[in-house]
């Protein structure tokens, strides 16, 4: 068996994959259910809101993806996996608000958000550091 220097972290990015994949799979339910036919985007708030948690998730992947293994790459995959864990918790609940109500979605975004930032700042601090060390 090889080994590989960063398992939880691929985990926590399989995690969050899988509910990238079921928020895309509730836009296809919703397209279903309301008759909505692609390509069109627009429709009853009920589908809107099932779209912008998808689309909004997608958005944010952009981010949180790089960061994370950055992160995990700098300070450790314990660490990246343990702050990272919060970003597909913070979209399920994102998503659980959303659906609901656009103004239930608050929470779920910003924890969410909470751990893109901090992987990103502590991902630029470990290499800003290394770099001061290696050219400075």
């Amino acid at each position: 068996m090889t080994s590989f220097a960063y398992p939880l972290t691929g985990l926590v990015t399989i995690i969050t994959l899988i509910v990238y994949f079921w928020m895309a799979f509730k836009v296809g339910k919703a397209r279903a259910a309301f008759g909505i036919p692609a390509p069109r985007m627009d429709g009853p708030d009920d589908f809107l809101r099932v779209l912008r948690v998808q689309g909004n998730t997608a958005e944010n992947l952009l981010l949180f993806l790089p960061a994370i293994w950055l992160f995990a790459l700098t300070v450790g995959d314990i660490w990246a996996a343990a702050i990272g864990i919060f970003y597909p918790v913070g979209r399920v609940l994102y998503a659980r608000g959303y659906y609901a109500a656009a103004l239930k979605r608050s929470t779920g975004f910003t924890v969410g958000l909470a751990s893109t930032v901090i992987l990103l700042l502590g991902s630029l601090i470990a290499l800003a550091m290394e770099a001061a060390a290696v050219y400075f």
